[in-house]
């Protein structure tokens, strides 16, 4: 890694404290949360008590106005002991608080953000409906001006921590306006009248994602968080969030990566370690040059960000191959595990079924392969 990408001081000892917490705290417990599917809230209160969460807000808001970069240092260390834990953080210094940073009144601002910062708020971005995943311009749920208030209707699917949010993101259209224009962004509180959490789905990487229904929701008018521009907002907001979607997976590889490299060292087979073996080693070799090749995308994405959103390319480009590379590496690790590997007693087949996660949220794999083209074939050179 060269100079300008190595971390700055006071990164490695964030770092380095994450790291403690997560091996203390977070992995004793990873397996037993991923069995149950439970919201890891105690997790997510020390994460607030240690400042963590109030990464991406501004100082006067309760926040310590951190970088992009920040953020993907944190989901990446905690990712390495739970994974549910990650995602849990990722919500709240992710592209929701992010939102409400960059498009918030100084109102929405004083109110939300500091509760964020502690960890007395859980949000919930809801834009996938049963119809509607990656083209997201389709969506059906709508809102009506009546009075003061919104009169929202819509079905919302596959929302994150829907379960125990305090503030749900709910992107909507507006007036029955179609296409891209119509869609804009409501501060929706739980307890609203016509918001209901139903169903659940538990995913193989064991949290749950949830459905949202909104039937003649009340949202008042001073609660619209972006109407203009909404959708492209939107997708600002999801360049950033196309930094931190990887750093979990990224995470991920790199703690598979770690366990496999303990195993092996340990296991023998045919009276010698198993490390031993030329074919063995070579695999390490492999998963170690695919885990800095991510990681040096990923940090010039996340560095050349800065406080603000990520660039389009270098963020998809990141996603893309980290999000891949990490079902690759993980597998691998299992693979060195042998039938071990296998079974739970071991955290590897948990990270298997985590990194999956990374080249379906936040926009899949071939949606990043579409945007990537696009931006080559838009530029008269790229070398």
């Amino acid at each position: 890694m060269t100079n300008a990408m190595k971390i700055t001081e006071e990164q490695s000892l964030m770092v380095d404290t994450i790291r403690k917490v997560t091996e203390e705290k977070f992995k004793p417990r990873a397996a037993e949360i991923s069995e149950t599917g439970e919201f890891p809230m105690e997790n997510i209160k020390l994460l607030g008590d240690l400042g963590i969460l109030g990464i991406s807000i501004p100082e006067e808001y309760g926040g310590s106005d951190g970088t992009v970069m920040d953020a993907v240092l944190i989901l990446e260390e905690i990712a390495k002991g739970c994974y549910i834990t990650a995602m849990a953080a990722l919500g709240e210094i992710g592209v929701q608080t992010k939102a409400i940073v960059a498009y918030g009144t100084e109102e929405q601002k004083h109110k939300y953000l500091p509760r964020i910062a502690r960890g007395d708020a859980i949000l919930a971005i809801c834009i996938t409906e049963p119809d509607t995943g990656s083209d997201a311009a389709q969506m059906k749920t709508n809102a009506v001006l009546k009075g003061n208030k919104y009169i929202v209707n819509g079905t919302k699917t596959m929302i994150s921590r829907a379960e125990v949010a305090d503030l749900f993101l709910l992107f909507t259209r507006f007036e029955g306006e179609e296409g891209y224009k119509g869609i804009g962004c409501l501060l929706v509180d739980k307890d609203t009248l016509g918001l209901q959490v139903k169903q659940g789905f538990k995913t193989m990487g064991g949290e749950y994602l949830w459905e949202v229904v909104l039937e003649d929701c009340e949202v008042p008018v001073e609660n619209v968080l972006v109407r203009e521009n909404g959708f492209k907002k939107l997708m600002s907001g999801f360049n950033t969030q196309r930094c931190l979607n990887p750093a979990i997976t990224l995470g991920l590889a790199e703690g598979a990566f770690n366990e496999a490299l303990r195993f092996t060292k340990e296991r023998e087979q045919f009276g010698q370690k198993i490390s031993d073996f030329q074919g063995i080693q070579w695999m390490l070799a492999e998963m170690y040059t695919e885990i800095e090749a991510s990681k040096a995308l990923l940090y010039k994405a996340a560095m050349n960000a800065g406080k603000g959103f990520s660039d389009q390319l270098e963020a998809s480009t990141a996603k893309f191959f980290t999000n891949e590379m990490a079902i690759r590496v993980t597998n691998k690790a299992l693979q060195l595990h042998g039938g071990y590997g296998y079974t739970k007693e071991y955290p590897v087949e948990r990270m298997v079924r985590g990194a999956r996660f990374g080249a379906l949220g936040g926009g899949t794999s071939e949606i990043q392969k579409n945007v990537i083209a696009k931006k080559l074939l838009n530029a008269d050179r790229i070398y």
